[in-house]
């Protein structure tokens, strides 16, 4: 074959001159899009007037829009002047149905915020069966297909179904998307939002009592410590708990577990300011004791204790705060033998609670 073109490793060199730049018939792809248009000359933007005049390819659109919409009898998907309505969401705008009700959008394979009072999922075959067995209200129960029925799962399962609660089977995909990605080994129970007595209501049912005892909770944030409490309160007489909305923990599958169903029996209310309640109450003739490790009154010595009276436990840390240590007529501390720094908040108010029923009973 006549010449080297068959040689392997062969360099060929460009006879091509210097590559052209944009400067001849590609000038135009520099020139860009013209300036930004403002707010109001956009047909998208909520701040559009309607008075202007249409781009040509909006405009264009728009009308094809109008055709396909006449022609399958339906109302056409184009956004309309002054509003965030844009195309392809709907003739009644992005998540919102006839009369202007709105509707959540979740997009695929992203998990759905649930609302602060909404449902909570309490998850684990241990926690699940315990919750059941202390009959913490609950709603559905959601089991995994093809989960291993272990003795745990044949009695949530049986319990569930005595109790009259709906039982789901899902997906373990769909029962990872709900929990969030925590370990839920197959179970889930869904637990709905725990329905406060307004303090009012609390404090009226109390004083209806010949020696009404209230417990108010000041920063308890261990939900166990909360369950625990409330079962304290319905041994031994209380009629009612009252904690802060914020910086307390709340009434959740935990609190109901742990409290062994008494808290279907206590009435607990939530209170925005906590010394404020508590001047309430002594408004309304309680004597208000704060439990204090250094508290200047031995609790054998509390008197007080047959009468109205408000015990108040102290957050796991800090003990009670300033502002409701000043407020209460009385700090009383609890007598230990040892060296012992403190004693657990739900160990402490049942401490308390035992004393006060000793007394009146007594």
């Amino acid at each position: 074959m006549p010449g080297n073109s068959e040689r392997r490793g062969k360099r060929v060199v460009s006879k091509k001159g210097a590559a052209k730049g944009t400067g001849g018939k590609n000038r135009q792809s520099l020139a860009g899009r013209g300036r930004t248009l403002p707010a109001d000359e956009r047909p998208w933007h909520k701040g559009y007037s309607g008075d202007e005049e249409l781009p040509q390819k909006t405009a264009r659109k728009q009308a094809n829009e109008l055709r396909a919409a006449a022609a399958q009898g339906r109302a056409p998907k184009i956004g309309q002047p002054g509003t965030k309505r844009t195309a392809g969401k709907g003739p009644f705008g992005a998540g919102k149905k006839a009369g202007g009700t709105a509707t959540a959008r979740v997009s695929p394979g992203r998990k759905s915020v649930q609302p602060k009072d909404g449902p909570e999922l309490l998850v684990g075959r241990n926690p699940v069966v315990e919750a059941l067995r202390t009959h913490v209200p609950a709603t559905a129960l959601y089991v995994a297909i093809g989960i291993d029925m272990d003795e745990r799962v044949k009695e949530a399962v049986r319990t569930a179904a005595e109790r009259g609660i709906a039982i789901l089977e899902i997906t373990r995909a769909e029962l990872d998307r709900m929990t969030g990605g925590v370990l839920h080994q197959g179970l889930g129970l869904q637990v709905p939002p725990y329905a406060y007595e307004p303090f009012e209501d609390l404090l009226a049912a109390a004083k209806e009592h010949t020696a009404p005892l209230l417990i108010a909770l000041d920063g308890i944030t261990d939900p166990r410590n909360l369950g625990a409490i409330i079962r304290s309160a319905a041994a031994f007489g209380a009629q009612g708990v009252f904690l802060t909305e914020r910086r307390s923990a709340a009434i959740t599958a935990t609190a109901w577990r742990t409290s062994a169903g008494a808290a279907a029996r206590v009435k607990v209310s939530q209170v925005v300011n906590l010394t404020r309640s508590l001047k309430a109450c002594q408004d309304e003739g309680f004597f208000v004791v704060g439990l204090d490790a250094d508290g200047e009154t031995p609790l054998y010595d509390l008197e007080a204790a047959v009468g109205p009276l408000v015990v108040v436990v102290g957050s796991e840390g800090r003990g009670l705060s300033r502002l409701v240590g000043q407020t209460c007529d009385l700090k009383v501390g609890i007598p230990m033998v040892s060296d012992v720094e403190s004693l657990n908040a739900s160990v402490a108010a049942a401490v308390t609670l035992a004393e006060v029923n000793r007394r009146r009973t007594h």
